[in-house]
């Protein structure tokens, strides 16, 4: 879910078109047995390992211990209309629940579906955002960075915080997994909750952020210095491995991944580029660093080069084996959807009512 290094609105002065939140108000008490997790990737570009290593492989992990909402959350992507492609953005969304899937996600486990499936994001969004004050959504780091530059833009990219805000909200969300980047979205996302309250009683449980400690940072092949991203994956070949890139593109991508003149495969006096080639073997094979650094010390950088490209491509062979059945069974990923998002609104519907109780609208 996305932001940074500007001040929340409850890290800042209240808006002057609002009253201050009642920061103390209390919420409602979670009710689940296990914590609830709320998670969710856009569909516009296509996954890739930094995804899998940074969070797909840690909401596998985490289905024992929680009680896990993941979402493809299509709706966000229209926030600039003049780039989405109708049939495009169908199938993306798809194919991203299908690699939820095909990467290990239980949909009896968890909840899998697809945003727009569950009309209840729509109209909580409406009612959230007819709360939040305009500064608070000008203040938000991804609107500055989004339309700098930008001559005309659409509404959707400045209220988008809200749609957010009503995704994590309507599930009685206890978690948030997140980036240091994003810890802006969930303070917003508070900041609502508790207005609403302050304005028209309580109704939400209030999530926190958690950053998760275990999760390789995956950094881009051909810039080592900045992390794996799907935009600049789509525009870039060598960025990125995707997740459905067959092994003669991953070796292709990763043999050409940058490093340096020197010999220094010890992570700690490692450059950049050979860090980030240690991070994925460490994350994929699971032996201490320690392990890897001995196996690979004093040769050069291509050793170290194949021996990743042998655990990437033995990891994706069962995922990309699983996706492609889902793929050549469109029936049965239709009912895992519809079933994941019957499941999704049992929960939306419940919050929705309250929040239309408590506003005075619906039946």
């Amino acid at each position: 879910m996305a932001s940074t290094d500007i001040a929340s609105p409850s890290a800042a002065a209240p808006a002057s078109d609002a009253p201050a939140p009642a920061t103390d108000a209390p919420a409602p008490a979670t009710t689940h047995a296990r914590p609830r997790v709320f998670s969710g990737m856009q569909p516009t570009a296509a996954l890739h390992l930094g995804n899998y290593l940074g969070a797909l492989k840690h909401w596998v992990a985490g289905q024992v211990e929680r009680d896990n909402v993941f979402c493809v959350v299509d709706l966000h992507a229209l926030t600039i209309p003049e780039a989405v492609d109708p049939a495009d953005l169908r199938a993306k969304s798809r194919a991203v629940a299908a690699l939820y899937l095909a990467a290990g996600i239980d949909p009896e486990a968890s909840v899998v579906f697809v945003q727009s499936h569950v009309p209840e994001h729509a109209e909580a969004s409406w009612l959230l955002g007819c709360v939040t004050p305009l500064g608070w959504l000008q203040r938000m780091t991804q609107f500055k960075s989004k339309t700098h530059g930008r001559e005309s833009i659409g509404s959707g990219l400045l209220t988008y915080p809200a749609l957010m805000a009503a995704d994590i909200l309507l599930h009685d969300t206890d978690e948030v997994p997140v980036g240091e980047d994003q810890m802006q979205h969930v303070e917003l996302t508070r900041d609502l909750a508790i207005r609403f309250h302050h304005l028209f009683g309580e109704v939400f449980v209030l999530p926190r952020a958690v950053i998760p400690t275990a999760g390789a940072r995956v950094m881009g092949f051909d810039e080592p210095t900045a992390k794996m991203s799907k935009s600049t994956a789509s525009e870039r070949p060598g960025h990125a491995v995707l997740l459905l890139d067959p092994p003669d593109v991953v070796g292709k991508t990763i043999m050409s991944a940058v490093t340096d003149s020197a010999r220094e495969t010890r992570f700690e006096h490692a450059s950049p580029g050979v860090r980030n080639l240690l991070t994925v073997w460490q994350a994929l094979d699971g032996r201490p660093m320690a392990a890897l650094e001995a196996e690979v010390e004093g040769k050069g950088y291509g050793d170290l080069k194949k021996r990743v490209v042998e655990v990437v491509v033995a990891a994706l062979a069962p995922i990309q084996a699983r996706y492609a059945e889902l793929l050549n069974d469109p029936a049965e990923l239709d009912a895992l959807l519809a079933r994941g998002a019957e499941r999704a609104r049992e929960t939306a519907a419940n919050t929705l009512a309250r929040m239309r109780a408590a506003v005075g609208v619906g039946p």
